[in-house]
This record gives structure tokens, C-alpha cells and sequence, in this order.
């Protein structure tokens, strides 16, 4: 089995905090988005993965690097391609053509799902979906009794159904969605002027392809900051009953309300902390109360009381303010 992973898009609703750091590799619950995704999908699958390709923009070597131990932790290859314009996820999967055959998973990296992703592999492909209150801003299957997908819609302006694809597709043959896109690409086939993955889909289906769908229980936004808390304090929630506090972290007079991710040589001093609160290594906190945030590596944060913020790599805040986004290596003090 391969797994295509799609992640080249700018993150611009994540600003500032992407202007450094691609989106899936900002963390939550101490593990970066695309580390979390790959790993519950490679725990679900019984049997092996080989590969794991990510499509990327440019980010850099250092990104590329990590991406591939990502994947060598989990005992697969680890693949680099590059989308160089920004052209839709069809467009972005057809770039890993070379990794497209056999089996594949594709996962988009823009969420994260509490689901249970086992499946039979011999089915021609299996599409997860869940339902929503407001589906026209996603593509949408429509079934048949034998809950086989007869029609795949992108983006409907009317309702037709509320079965929205939350980006995950399974493909026993993936030289046959690799062929469906390059068609798609090669006759400059687009819709909403982009190249779509639910076009392939329909052409497949058309050509006899059999998609089953299947569900996830939640699925759980990474779009912007608010989505990104949200999806950090779940995460927490769902794996509450895992270590989630470093052994080398160290604590002064402090309070630790659970659930709380704290990193590696973290310093918590005359401070509260939690619930839904995520600190990086080698961060220091000192007399701060802080709930409902994600403060990643290395910042330092004193004298201040901190709700719903996200504090970027190598930051330093000193002062009192409820609401803080501030992004990688950056230097604020309220006096």
C-alpha cells in the first residue's frame, strides 16, 4: 500500500504562523497534523505500507527531510514531489504519477478524523464521507441501495445530497486514477477552474469502477486558528488516557489542569496550565495562566494570562493579553 498525501497550498488562513512552517507540520497535541494523519492511517491498514509520497511546494529542504523520517518511523519509503502551480488536488495528486500504482491511499492534509479506517482492499475503491449541515462547499457522493457511490458532485449549488467527501480515497488500482487525471489535465477538463479529484472519479465510475463508501465519526478542520485549537483540544481529549507530559519536563509551584500535551525539557513555573493546552520542548512557562492554546518550541512566556492563542518556534511574549496569535521567533512585551 501507498499513501499520497497532497500538501502543497499555502496555508494563508493559518498566517502568520505558516509563513514559516508548511500547515500540516504545525502540531497538535505535540505531534505535527501530517504525522498524526499518516500514523492513524498506517495503524488502521493490516498490512504493509511501503511508501508514504507527499506533494509539496516549496519548503525547503529541512521540510522535506522531516516529511521523509515521518515516513521512515513508520517503516515505509519516504517520497518528495513538487507542485509548482496551484491547480486543484486533482492536479496535485497527478504530480505523484510515478507513486500512483497498486494500491493507494490519498489523504488530503487539511484535516484530521477520529475514525476507524479499516476496509476491504479488494474493493475497486472506497470513498470516506460523513454527513453536514452545509455541503456546498465540498464534494458530495449520491448511493445506490448497495451503498455504491452513483455520482460523484463537486461543490453543489444546489442540494442534491449532504454526503460530503472529507478527503480520503481508497484505489485498488491507482494506475487507473493516475490515467483519469492525466486525461483530465492533458484535455484541460476543469471544474470551478480547477483540476478536481471528483472528475477523475466520475470518469472512473463511468468506465465501471465500483466505489463503496464509508464514514468517519468526526472530522476535524485544521483551516485556520480557531479550527486548529479546536482540533488540538480533541486530539487531547482522545488520547487523554496516553502519556501526553514528557519525562524531562520540569514543574516550580504549578497547577496542571488535564488534559495538557507538555514537550520535552519544558519548564512550567508558578503557573497554570490547562485544560486543551499544548507546549512544546524546551519552552518555559513562568507565572502565566494559559488554557485552550498550542504553544510550540522553544518561546518563552511570562506575566500573562493566555486563552484561545496559538504562539509560534522560538517566541518570546512578556505582559497580559487574552488573546494572542503570534507567530516563529517573534518578540512581544506588554508593560
Amino acid at each position: 500500500m501507498k499513501i499520497i498525501i497532497p500538501m502543497a497550498g499555502r496555508g494563508t488562513r493559518l498566517r502568520p504562523h505558516t509563513l514559516t512552517v508548511p500547515k500540516p507540520l504545525i502540531p497538535v497535541a505535540g505531534k505535527p497534523i501530517i504525522q498524526r494523519l499518516v500514523e492513524d492511517l498506517a495503524n488502521s491498514y493490516a498490512g504493509e505500507i511501503e511508501e508514504i509520497a507527499y506533494i509539496v511546494g516549496d519548503f525547503g529542504s529541512s521540510v522535506e527531510q522531516e516529511l521523509i523520517a515521518i515516513a521512515e518511523r513508520l517503516g515505509a519509503r519516504g517520497r518528495i514531489y513538487q507542485q509548482d502551480k496551484m491547480l486543484g488536488a486533482g492536479h496535485a495528486v497527478a504530480c505523484a504519477s510515478e507513486s500512483l500504482h497498486g494500491k493507494c491511499i490519498v489523504a488530503l492534509a487539511d484535516t484530521l478524523f477520529k475514525a476507524d479506517f479499516n476496509f476491504d482492499s479488494n474493493e475497486d475503491g472506497v470513498i470516506w464521507t460523513q454527513r453536514i449541515a452545509d455541503p456546498s462547499k465540498f464534494g458530495v457522493v449520491m448511493l445506490d441501495e448497495a451503498n455504491n457511490i452513483v455520482e460523484f458532485i463537486e461543490k453543489p449549488t444546489t442540494f442534491v445530497s449532504d454526503l460530503a467527501i472529507v478527503g480520503i480515497y481508497y484505489f485498488k488500482e491507482g494506475q487507473q486514477l493516475r490515467d483519469a487525471l492525466r486525461y483530465t489535465i492533458d484535455n484541460d477538463i476543469r471544474d470551478k477552474n480547477e483540476f478536481q479529484i471528483t472528475t477523475a472519479l466520475e470518469m472512473l465510475k463511468d468506465q465501471g469502477l465500483k466505489f463503496k463508501m464509508a464514514t468517519v465519526e468526526e472530522w476535524l478542520d485544521c483551516g485556520n486558528k480557531e479550527n486548529i485549537l479546536h482540533t488540538n483540544a480533541r486530539m487531547l481529549e482522545l488520547h487523554k488516557d496516553q502519556s501526553l507530559t514528557s519525562p524531562t519536563a520540569r514543574f516550580e509551584n504549578s497547577v496542571i489542569i488535564q488534559p495538557c500535551f507538555i514537550g520535552e525539557n519544558a519548564v512550567i513555573r508558578n503557573s497554570v496550565l490547562g485544560p486543551h493546552v499544548s507546549v512544546g520542548s524546551d519552552s518555559v512557562l513562568d507565572s502565566t495562566v494559559i488554557s485552550n492554546s498550542i504553544i510550540q518550541n522553544g518561546s518563552h512566556i511570562q506575566n500573562a494570562v493566555l486563552e484561545a492563542s496559538m504562539i509560534g518556534n522560538s517566541s518570546h511574549y512578556s505582559g497580559t493579553k487574552y488573546e494572542l496569535d503570534l507567530g516563529d521567533f517573534s518578540n512581544l512585551s506588554k508593560r
